[in-house]
């Protein structure tokens, strides 16, 4: 369809919610929610008087729905989006498997970048709400817990189920993730495609988990194990929160680890749309928890936090530092840091310019250039550089720009408060918003090829020679990602081996898998995501030694 549309949306069949396969143990104590969608500010008491307004209760499993939420269209008409068993409570924390309000009581609004209106109401939370988070995790890794006790096994299963009501309500959190981002809805659906696949690889991975036996030199055993490291700090952002929510919480839970999760402010409706999923899938008490706030606040007070193991923090390279300082302020915790790029792109003179054209394209401008591996900074080799700014030029000024519920949209909003160079961005004519154009500019030295633009900005310089273009890559602070279209091998070889970079694709761009580490070097981070990699990061080693009895 080209258009989301309430008749589309009521075409859809709307089952009855169903609690099969929902653990008793890991009910939710629901105390209010409001409707997505809503405008309306008021709060319902703690603890309620009454039932809240759109919401059908289970008694058996003392569990709420929300019946249905409303997400405006371009045209501000309600369409009404089938919640199958999604609980979605904006003005409240999920914290120990329950709604709860902000101790404080603040809320403040989530914006849709299209037109700048409020989509609801959320929760504020501060250093208080975060320490009732870390308490609860605790308590769900304390020995002989519900959690600590349940097998590896068991664990990946949890995942897997996750994964099934994910698929399940997959429409829903499409919808929801391009109203609060602003993400194209056919990029969403990659999103949710992929997320879905990660749950599945890191569910697999879960008891696979071992050490090794290590030959020793006395008369005895050596042997190592893999443990969890404790209660992890997650802080999302806001470029692609299913994503993020989904590969940060599967990689924890298959180590073992309990989390508090905190959200981006700017989009925050996912977080507590999947952890209700999670929920729903039999996850104990206190496991995850999302806390949703501020950074200088609520991500201060967990990063700084004392019974915190581990953050794993994606975002910025100005805030990373700030992470990195806290992590070490109240005790020592282990950091996973993905601090963004300035990813180059280099094609040869012998590349298929009808392959490569298309990559370097989407290399930067999908997802308005929001991406932290986007190719911003583009190499063409001489031979073949005024033919490829030329088509360069065309594919860019055709590029549909608009309603990111559109099939055709190819680009939707660039929020203004998002971004972080607003001044070089221009807004198309007759926009409602902040739909920017493309931008290509024929660079020498400039700033910008330096600094991260976060935005559809393509620099596009030539070069002669394979050592020179591998110094230009090279000559820069960070270090996520890069790419190289040849079709002699040596070439992507040599280039492969040199560029500093975590992640280099040979005649393709954006190729990922779960099974993939996810990292960089230099200012953009340490660590990895995905894979065995990424779960080592959550797991501690420890060396037994055990000695045989001495024989006479």
């Amino acid at each position: 369809m080209s258009k989301l549309t309430t008749k589309h949306l009521n075409d859809v069949q709307r089952p009855r919610v169903s609690l099969t396969g929902y653990d008793s143990a890991a009910s939710i104590r629901q105390t209010g929610c409001t409707r997505a969608g809503s405008n309306d500010t008021s709060r319902w008491p703690r603890p309620p008087t009454r039932r809240p307004a759109g919401l059908a209760r289970n008694t058996t499993k003392e569990l709420f729905y929300l019946s249905h939420a409303k997400v405006m269209n371009d045209k501000d008409s309600a369409v009404e989006i089938v919640l199958q068993g999604v609980v979605l409570c904006p003005q409240y924390l999920f914290i120990d498997n329950e709604w709860v309000g902000a101790v404080s009581g603040k809320t403040f609004p989530t914006i849709r970048p299209h037109d700048g209106k409020t989509v609801a109401q959320i929760a504020e939370a501060d250093k208080i709400d975060v320490n009732r988070a870390v308490a609860a995790a605790r308590r769900a890794f304390r020995r002989n817990s519900e959690w600590r006790l349940m097998t590896p096994s068991a664990r990946g299963r949890l995942l897997h189920r996750f994964a099934d009501l994910v698929e399940r309500d997959a429409d829903y959190l499409k919808t929801l993730e391009t109203t609060d981002n602003g993400m194209v809805h056919t990029m969403t659906h990659i999103m949710v495609e992929t997320a879905v696949n990660i749950l599945r690889y890191t569910g697999g991975l879960a008891d696979k988990i071992h050490g090794t036996t290590i030959p020793s030199d006395f008369e005895g055993l050596s042997y190592t194990l893999k443990q969890p490291v404790g209660v992890c700090g997650l802080i999302l952002p806001w470029n692609a929160p299913i994503l993020m929510f989904v590969n940060k919480v599967a990689t924890a839970l298959a180590a073992g680890c309990t989390v508090v999760v905190k959200p981006a402010e700017q989009t925050p409706l996912t977080a507590l749309a999947l952890v209700a999923l999670l929920a729903e899938a039999g996850m104990p008490r206190g496991v995850v928890n999302v806390v949703t706030g501020y950074g200088p606040t609520a991500g201060a007070a967990l990063t700084h936090h004392p019974h915190v193991a581990k953050i794993s923090f994606t975002g910025s390279l100005e805030v990373g530092k700030l992470v990195l300082q806290a992590a070490g302020a109240t005790n020592i915790k282990r950091v996973t840091l993905e601090l963004g790029g300035k990813s180059p792109l280099v094609i040869f003179d012998d590349a298929d310019l009808n392959v490569a054209l298309p990559f370097a394209t989407e290399g930067v401008f999908a997802h308005q250039g929001q991406v932290c591996m986007a190719a911003s900074r583009l190499y063409v080799q001489a031979g073949v550089y005024d033919e490829f700014v030329r088509r360069a030029v065309e594919v860019a000024k055709n590029r549909k720009v608009g309603d990111p519920f559109l099939t055709e949209t190819q680009s939707g909003p660039q929020d203004e408060e998002r971004d972080q160079n607003r001044n070089l961005l221009k807004s198309r004519p007759g926009s409602e918003r902040s739909h920017v154009a493309t931008v290509i500019e024929i660079a020498s030295k400039t700033t910008r090829l330096r600094e991260q633009i976060f935005g559809p900005v393509q620099s596009i310089m030539r070069f002669e020679t394979l050592d020179e273009v591998i110094d230009r890559a090279n000559d820069t602070n960070y270090g996520l990602a890069a790419g190289v279209f040849t079709s002699d091998i040596q070439t992507a070889l040599q280039f492969s081996n040199l560029v500093e970079a975590g992640t280099v694709w040979v005649n393709n761009y954006f190729a990922f898998g779960p099974h993939n580490p996810f990292g960089g070097f230099k200012d953009s981070g340490f660590g990895r995501e995905n894979g065995i990699e990424g779960i080592l990061e959550y797991l501690d080693t420890k060396t037994v030694n055990i000695a045989f009895p001495q024989t006479i």
